[in-house]
């Protein structure tokens, strides 16, 4: 539906939910200073790689736990347990919807660990040969995207769980494209929790200098929409990458595009 006092064409599920107000030619409220983008599934197209490391390697744990009727890991479970949160985290929480508790260990257990940490290093060594083998690939609409809200003078973040966030980015050629890098790394050491809390998103925003009110968050994972909600953010993003837009609104998206490119904007 396009606005007639902003000229800007407002997604039909944008108005059915009550989010609209008037735009920028970058698809954002005009008091909009910074963007603050996830880098799985936002950036880079590295979600589905997560998301089959997760299901390998939860799949292979309850195949020896409880036999070749376990339940396996599903879409659904990453998508309510794991995705956009801290690997520990993503590995506590489906565990407790499965009732499933195992001693915490230490952030160095090795893969063969049968704690939370050697499990989520199970996951992190199966991503990264999945990574080295299929290489990494950037959403074109979003490099634009970036490239555009740069040009218009706005600030950039990078706010990720993923320890190898700088890798990739370089992998990408698109590490200059932030100015502001909060990661699974910093996070550690700040000791800020991870999604769903807002901490680093509201970190990221601190970097920059610019109130969480005047930045505009740009997430494809529940629990960031959770961040982006409960750390009253100017304006929340929801990139639908899997067909799940009313959940995207549901847990405190502004606005849902299927690509970033769909936000207007030109360097």
């Amino acid at each position: 539906m396009k606005c007639a006092l902003c000229g800007v064409r407002h997604p039909l599920e944008a108005v059915f939910w009550g989010t609209v107000s008037c735009m920028t030619e970058l698809g954002l409220p005009e008091d909009i200073l910074a963007c603050l983008f996830d880098l799985d599934g936002v950036v880079t197209k590295t979600a589905v790689v997560h998301a089959a490391a997760w299901k390998e390697m939860f799949d292979a744990f309850l195949r020896e736990r409880e036999g070749e009727h376990f339940r396996p890991f599903s879409d659904g479970d990453y998508d309510e347990y794991v995705d956009g949160r801290p690997r520990a985290d993503g590995v506590r929480t489906f565990l407790a919807s499965r009732g499933i508790e195992l001693p915490e260990g230490a952030p160095d257990d090795p893969p063969a660990a049968p704690t939370v940490h050697g499990l989520g290093n199970r996951k992190n060594v199966l991503v990264l040969e999945k990574i080295r083998t299929d290489g990494v690939e950037a959403y074109d609409g979003t490099l634009r995207y970036l490239e555009a809200v740069r040009a218009h003078g706005l600030r950039t973040a990078i706010v990720s769980s993923s320890a190898n966030c700088r890798d990739v980015l370089r992998a990408i050629d698109a590490e200059d494209c932030f100015d502001v890098r909060i990661d699974g790394v910093v996070a550690a050491e700040r000791k800020l929790p991870g999604k769903p809390n807002p901490d680093t998103f509201l970190a990221a925003a601190h970097d920059l200098g610019v109130d969480p009110s005047r930045s505009a968050v740009f997430e494809d994972a529940l629990a960031g929409m959770d961040a982006g909600r409960s750390g009253h953010f100017g304006y929340v993003v929801g990139v639908d990458r899997v067909g799940q837009t009313r959940a995207l609104y549901a847990h405190g998206a502004d606005v849902v595009v299927k690509d970033l490119a769909e936000l207007g904007g030109k360097a």
